[in-house]
């Protein structure tokens, strides 16, 4: 895998998610999202987004989104690049 073609595959797609407010990214708590997008180089990459409860006691407050990329090929789809950011509820971020 191209892990510089795949960063910035996976930068320009989890951009969207940034972009999102809390509220939108809290529907992904129940429905992961799997996607694919072809690099420039014409691979085709697996995209993967998740949200989850920062503090899932709690249920609410902060999210934590991850989203994780890879080729489809083997060692890759066994340790996928991966990215995340956490959200307060004002739409700010955690630690930014």
């Amino acid at each position: 895998m191209d892990k510089e073609e795949a960063k910035n595959v996976l930068v320009e797609v989890f951009n969207e998610y940034r972009a999102m407010s809390h509220e939108e990214l809290v529907a992904l708590i129940q429905s992961p999202l799997a996607l694919e997008r072809l690099g420039p180089s014409g691979v085709e990459y697996q995209i993967e987004i998740q949200a989850f409860w920062d503090e899932p006691r709690k249920g609410e407050g902060n999210l934590r989104v991850i989203a994780s990329i890879d080729d489809g090929r083997f060692p890759h789809v066994f340790l996928p690049m991966t990215t995340d950011f956490i959200m307060k509820p004002d739409g700010s971020f955690v630690g930014e």
